[in-house]
């Protein structure tokens, strides 16, 4: 069965998959529980993460430079985000190489994942206030091959 295909023991949710941090403040820890030392703090809200393991009500994160750990499910939201990677990207009226730029954004970039539709190679986001395509290899947050409508 595909890594893909397998349900999280705790929620039945299928693992791998992405979420995003619900505040500003979210610790990371080395296991699952408050007994456990806090690693790292993120401070970004709607940071995408994905949940690679569960246990209990406690979710095991990766985020897109790497670091993985502990958070509770609490701290977590089902909204679909989004990092730009790697360099400056153009943030694109259509989803087409050819299309006019509508703004140019940076790696570390977090927008909002708007739809990924399927046999495309371009996803539409929200950066700020400016809704536009950036193609799937220029983001983290979204799968090869998933689509979302």
């Amino acid at each position: 069965m595909a890594a893909s295909a397998l349900a999280g023991e705790a929620s039945g949710l299928p693992l791998p998959r992405f979420v995003s941090l619900r505040s500003d403040e979210v610790n990371l820890r080395t296991g699952p529980g408050q007994r456990y030392p806090i690693e790292w703090i993120y401070a970004r809200k709607d940071l995408p993460v994905e949940v690679i393991a569960e246990f209990e009500a406690w979710r095991k994160i990766r985020d897109w430079q790497g670091a993985e750990g502990w958070v509770h499910q609490a701290m977590l939201s089902g909204r679909r985000m989004m990092v730009v990677i790697g360099s400056q990207r153009q943030l694109r009226g259509s989803d087409g190489d050819a299309t006019d730029t509508l703004a140019i954004v940076e790696a570390g970039v977090l927008g909002r994942l708007l739809q990924c539709p399927r046999n495309r190679d371009f996803c539409r986001v929200e950066v700020g206030q400016v809704q536009g395509w950036l193609k799937r290899d220029e983001i983290w947050g979204v799968y090869k091959g998933e689509w979302i409508e």
